[in-house]
């Protein structure tokens, strides 16, 4: 019978491994930098700091800690790219031309098209998808990843309209409440995000639960569009972002369907375990990871005024 590990051996133990999860995201970080620098015209706003770079990379570092660097490049590109297709639709795009331009460039990449010049967000995905070409596994299940950046490109769009067009003149409401608010937290691209990591560094066993594995993931999804508002209303009261406070009379209603959410989540999970333990645990380090990153910080630096 094997002794348990001294406490003071256990500790060491675990600061090493936190030390070769830090060396992890380094490497990411490293890997953006390159993004940045092939694709400066996406990344020359003030927001699109250091701070963010490594912010990223730590995070997927921290949630997929098992995998290597080069396991984790698509998944921290992937990443990256949401950031920057947030910033072309919610604060550079000035008009519904706009967006649904946007849209419809980034569906033309995914089918395979070659991005017209100056279209830099298309240009940046086709590269993605251009690398996702030699996982073997892409060829069958482009179909969902494709349906899963057409849904995060349509919450995002919504969200833009929600924002910015008049009211409607037959309801008298332009702003969604908070169950179509959640129901609209695809525009958050954290299930485009499971898909493309799934589809790159996942064993057939994973692949084969893949539509489960997402139905789990869209609700740990809402769990994190919650935790991000609780934590950024005022940045996004102040950029003229959309916010679950900003949507009710009474900031319990959003505590008490965060509570309900994590909940309900956490039991998902657990049953998700008994047939997909590491993609279950993939899930819960993300509600746990993000829940203490928005205690002390935000991914965006300032705005650029």
């Amino acid at each position: 019978m094997t002794d348990s590990p001294r406490p003071a051996q256990a500790g060491q133990d675990a600061v090493a491994e936190q030390g070769r999860v830090c060396a992890l995201a380094v490497r990411g970080v490293r890997g953006l930098q390159a993004v940045t620098a092939a694709h400066p015209e996406l990344f020359d706003a003030a927001p699109f700091d250091p701070a963010l770079l490594s912010s990223v990379a730590t995070t997927v570092a921290f949630i997929a800690p098992w995998h290597t660097a080069a396991e984790l490049r698509i998944t921290t590109r992937t990443v990256l790219w949401v950031f920057a297709a947030d910033w072309q639709i919610d604060y550079l795009a000035r008009s519904v031309d706009d967006v649904r331009q946007v849209v419809t460039d980034c569906l033309a990449a995914a089918d395979g098209a070659t991005p017209p010049p100056g279209r830099h967000l298309a240009r940046l995905l086709a590269d993605l998808r251009d690398e996702l070409t030699a996982v073997p596994a892409f060829a069958r299940l482009r179909p969902i990843w494709r349906d899963e950046l057409a849904r995060m490109l349509a919450a995002a769009a919504r969200e833009w309209d929600w924002k910015n067009l008049p009211t409607d003149p037959t309801t008298g409401r332009r702003l969604p409440d908070l169950d179509r608010y959640l129901e609209n937290a695809d525009n958050s691209g954290s299930s485009f995000v499971n898909s493309t990591h799934w589809i790159a560094t996942g064993d057939e066993r994973t692949l084969a639960q893949l539509t489960d594995l997402l139905d789990a993931g869209r609700g740990v999804q809402r769990v994190l569009r919650l935790v991000n508002d609780l934590a950024t209303q005022g940045r996004d009261a102040e950029w003229g972002d959309l916010n679950a406070l900003s949507l009710v009379d009474d900031p319990a209603q959003v505590h008490d369907r965060l509570a309900e959410l994590t909940a309900r989540s956490r039991g998902d999970l657990a049953a998700l375990a008994e047939r997909c333990p590491r993609q279950a645990e993939y899930l819960n380090r993300q509600i746990s990871f993000t829940g203490g990153f928005y205690q002390l910080a935000d991914f965006w630096g300032a705005r650029d005024e």
